[in-house]
């Protein structure tokens, strides 16, 4: 099965930030655009299996 999720990127400054807005807690930031969005594709992964994790330990 494939998630979905809504990345959305800004520019402040010199900097690039993105976040994800259907999982809070994925957001990240960076000097390119491609930066953040690898940093994020990463973040996304490790909140997932994180949350993956935890609920099979409360299983």
């Amino acid at each position: 099965m494939e998630s979905v999720f809504t990345g959305v990127f800004e520019k402040v400054v010199d900097w690039y930030i993105g976040y994800v807005e259907e999982l809070p807690g994925a957001n990240t930031q960076g000097k390119t655009l491609e930066e953040v969005r690898e940093n994020l594709r990463e973040a996304v992964e490790l909140i997932l299996m994180s949350n993956w994790e935890l609920a099979e330990e409360e299983a």
